[in-house]
Order: C-alpha cells, then sequence, then structure tokens
C-alpha cells in the first residue's frame, strides 16, 4: 500500500480476473480495532456473474485428466508455501490469532490441503461387478458435479477455504466461494496466484461480501448444485430452506460443544497442558475446542489447580509477538458475547479461576481497543446452564466432576452438537468402549487434534451432515454413475 491510501482494498476474483465492487464494507483489524480494509458487498448480481464464468469453465476443467488438475494444485500449494511469511503476517492481521500460529498452523495446512487433494484424487477407484450368466458387465463412475458453492469462516480463514476449494477443483468441478466477510485478505491474496499456477479463467471465483447478501444468493442460485458450508446451525437452517428448492448436495459443518473426559488414571501432565491447548488455542476459536471438562472426582481438586495454574501461563497479547500463545477475538461483537457468558457464570452461583474479571491483561496502548480476552476457567456450572449448552466459541472452559463411566458418557451426550470428544485414560478397553458410546464425529484419546486428511471430518447431530475427507470428500464433490454393458 502506498502512504496516501489509507486502506487495503478487495476485489472480486471473477473469471480469472479481479473485479471492482462499488458496494464496499469495513474489515477490522481486532488487535487494534480499527478498520484497515475494504472488502467488496458483493449482492446477487457479482454472484451471478462468478457463477456464470464458473459454469462457462467448467466443460474444458472437468475433462482435464486427474493428473493435470493435479500438477495445478500442487504448483499453487509451492506458491503459497514460497510466501508462508507473507501469507501469514497478513492472517495474524486479519483474523487476530497469533503469528506464531498462522506460520506454524494456518499457513502450512492450506498449502498442505492442495498437495493432499493433488495427490488422493489420483488413487481413488471404482466398483465393478460382473453378471456373467446375463451376459453383463456393471460399473460405476464418478462424475464431477458441476460449479460448487463453497462458504467459509473467520476462525481458520485460508485453511478452511482451501479444504473445500482443494477436493472441488481435483475432482473437476469449478468453484464460486465466499470467504467471511471479517477475514477476505488472505483468500484475495491467494487469487493473486491462481493464474501463475494454472488455474484457467472461471475455474476459481472469489466473491467477498456478507452471509444476507453474497451468501444468500450463492445458495439459493439455480445453477450452483452444490453447497459445502462450515459455520453456526442457524445459518445452516437458513441455506437448507434456501437451497431446498434446488435439492442440492449439502455438506454442513456446524456448531459445537466439545467435551473431555478425564478419568482418574489419566497422564496428569500430559493431560493438563494438552488440556490448556485445546481449550485456549486460536483464542478458543477452533470448532475442536474443548468447552466442556469433566474430571473423575479422586482427581478433581488436583486437576482443578494445576489446569488453573498453566492456564495462567497461556500468554494473551499482541499477535505480532511470536512468544504470545493467544491474539485477539475476532470482533467486538464476538467478544462481548464471549464475556457476557462468563457474566451469565457470576450471576448463575459459578466461580471464575482465572481469566475474565480475575485476572489482568496488560497490553500496549495502541491495542487497548483490541478485542482480547484471558483464558478463564469456570467451575461449579449446572449441565443445564447456558454455559454447558450452548457454543461459546471463545477462551472459555467449564469444569466439573463425575463419579461413573456411565454418568459422564451421558452428561457428555446431553447437548444438541456432537462435533468432536477427547478421553483420557490408561485403561485401553475403557477407550474404546467410551470411544464408541460418545455421540462425536470425531473421538481423540489421550490426544488432541491428531489429523489424519484420509479419514471422514463432520460431526452427529446439530454439529452437521455429511463428512469430508480423503474419500469422504471424493464422494461429495462427485455423482456416481452405474453403467451395464451386455456383451
Amino acid at each position: 500500500m502506498s502512504k496516501d491510501i489509507k486502506y487495503l482494498v478487495l476485489e472480486n476474483y471473477t473469471g480469472g480476473k479481479f473485479v471492482p465492487c462499488s458496494k464496499l464494507i469495513d474489515s477490522f483489524n481486532p488487535s487494534t480495532g480499527e478498520v484497515y480494509c475494504k472488502v467488496p458487498d458483493s449482492g446477487p448480481e457479482e454472484v451471478d456473474a462468478a457463477v456464470t464464468a464458473a459454469k462457462k469453465a467448467f466443460p474444458d476443467w472437468s475433462a482435464k485428466s486427474p493428473a493435470e488438475r493435479s500438477k495445478v494444485l500442487n504448483k499453487l500449494a509451492d506458491l503459497i508455501e514460497a510466501r508462508l511469511e507473507e501469507f501469514a503476517q497478513a492472517e495474524s492481521k486479519d483474523q487476530g490469532k497469533t503469528i506464531t500460529f498462522a506460520r506454524n498452523v494456518d499457513i502450512p495446512r492450506s498449502a498442505d490441503n492442495f498437495r493432499f487433494f493433488a495427490s488422493s484424487v489420483l488413487h481413488h477407484t471404482n466398483d465393478c461387478s460382473q453378471m456373467d450368466h446375463m451376459g453383463c458387465l456393471n460399473y460405476t463412475v464418478r462424475c464431477p458435479v458441476g460449479v460448487a458453492g463453497l462458504i467459509s469462516p473467520w476462525n481458520l480463514p485460508l485453511y478452511l477455504l482451501t479444504w473445500k476449494i482443494a477436493p472441488a477443483v481435483a475432482t473437476g468441478n469449478t468453484v464460486v466461494a465466499k470467504p467471511s466477510e471479517m477475514t477476505s485478505v488472505t483468500a484475495w491474496m491467494m487469487c493473486q496466484l491462481l493464474e501463475e499456477a494454472g488455474f484457467p479463467p472461471g475455474v476459481v471465483n472469489i466473491v467477498f461480501g456478507t452471509g444476507p447478501r453474497a451468501g444468500d444468493a450463492l445458495v439459493s442460485h439455480p445453477d450452483v448444485p452444490l453447497i459445502s458450508f462450515t459455520g453456526s446451525t442457524a445459518t445452516a437452517r437458513l441455506i437448507t430452506e434456501r437451497s431446498a428448492p434446488y435439492c442440492k448436495k449439502l455438506s454442513l459443518e456446524l456448531g459445537v460443544k466439545n467435551p473431555a473426559i478425564i478419568f482418574a488414571d489419566a497422564d496428569m501432565e500430559q493431560c493438563i497442558s494438552t488440556t490448556v491447548r485445546s481449550s485456549f488455542s486460536n483464542q478458543g476459536e477452533i470448532c475442536l475446542c474443548t468447552s466442556r471438562i469433566f474430571v473423575e472426582r479422586s482427581i478433581y481438586p488436583e486437576f482443578l489447580a494445576r489446569f488453573v495454574e498453566t492456564a495462567r501461563r497461556w500468554k494473551t497479547g499482541v499477535p505480532s509477538d511470536p512468544s504470545n500463545d493467544n491474539g485477539a477475538l475476532i470482533s467486538k461483537e464476538h467478544l462481548q458475547k464471549v464475556k457476557g457468558y462468563v457474566a451469565l457464570a457470576l450471576t448463575e452461583g459459578a466461580q471464575v479461576h482465572c481469566g475474565e474479571g480475575v485476572d489482568k491483561l496488560t497490553l500496549p496502548q495502541q491495542n487497548a481497543s483490541g478485542y482480547f480476552m484471558l483464558p478463564t476457567i469456570i467451575s461449579g456450572v449446572k449441565d443445564s446452564s447456558a454455559l454447558m449448552q450452548e457454543e461459546i466459541f471463545g477462551p472459555v472452559t467449564c469444569v466439573t466432576l463425575f463419579d461413573e463411566e456411565e454418568e459422564v458418557i451421558s452428561r457428555a451426550n446431553g447437548v444438541r452438537y456432537g462435533l468432536s470428544a477427547t478421553v483420557w485414560s490408561r485403561d485401553v478397553g475403557r477407550v474404546h468402549r467410551v470411544a464408541r458410546k460418545l455421540q462425536a464425529g470425531l473421538v481423540w484419546t489421550n490426544c488432541w487434534l491428531v489429523r489424519d486428511l484420509n479419514l471422514p471430518f463432520g460431526g452427529m447431530k446439530n454439529s452437521g451432515i455429511g463428512r469430508e475427507g480423503g474419500k469422504d470428500s471424493y464422494h461429495f464433490f462427485t455423482e456416481v454413475k452405474s453403467i451395464t454393458i451386455k456383451h
């Protein structure tokens, strides 16, 4: 940016070209509370132009071999990786996360997403069956669906956007993607690399804007047969309603209330350090973060004391400081919402052990208006409380005790969500038994956030519909066709 331009101004990327938008909305730097970016406020007209470009590009792109498409994806991964620091700095400034997290997690994983699907698309096989008594051979083929509508959230902006774009284009679809209007910069930066990577015009289109305008136009567009969405359960209901008249394919990754179950025989040292990380990483703004911790009665006092002590060492501050563990929350409104749950806990008679309202956060003057919040641990909360039932999505976790295995399974399952869970125990039989009974799409035992991208990712109940991952993404972004040949 030159000195006489105050803001970074983004443009939509449609048909291989950057296209200015007549209406713009403010995007804030969460660590300062100041506007630093102007984002297109796209509506039906901009979305329709992007869909038209994607539809035009589909025949040629879908006709390319998986190997040809794989080469382009790998090239884009190389280009992102070569600019890792530039992308990490932008992601940190735009989202509020620490530069360390963006540098070590967000941007490397974004490149890995393209590499993974560039490879996996080369190794899928289809079914074949013989009917010799009828002189027939049956086999299946998988075909790309068409224009994929992709809507990604603000917590892991490029990481989750590429998790959708990579399998969509690897399997031969073209895409129209809408990142969150609050975190659009790294998507815009990626657009600058698409032509060099070898993507033909119209294969990847990015339309920036809000859910009610750009998002709604995308999910209700008659020429977009498939929608992949990550975000709130409430928004997913609207998407389902708006897309229903067109019978679109839907993959929905939604709200969460992930439990950790800690049995008395857990490795306390490893359990505490990991559970602090699982509760507070990325300001607690990860769909896999722990927000309910159930601890067996006999170790509850020791666990709580050590957990609080360790959480207090989890440093919160300016995202650009590599020594900080947490940066700022995404927005002023979100910060107020998260703090509201802590205020509610106090009115319900719960105890706040550290963090909000207990410990003091000192920030430099230029960050005094940023959206920062310390890791906060609360006990004495009833299972029926909003703190135990609703998604907070911030650096707040509730600790409670339990006595029996069946009791804690029932309580852990006693919410409307079911994305992930963690179980801590040295008893192998118990680990398998509990993992089977938990209503969650992913269960980690004695660890957290260990991901094999081949395996299914997704939740149960109100945490979503469908799965994505190696084979699952391949199935979602393609249609299966059965062919019978009589000879």
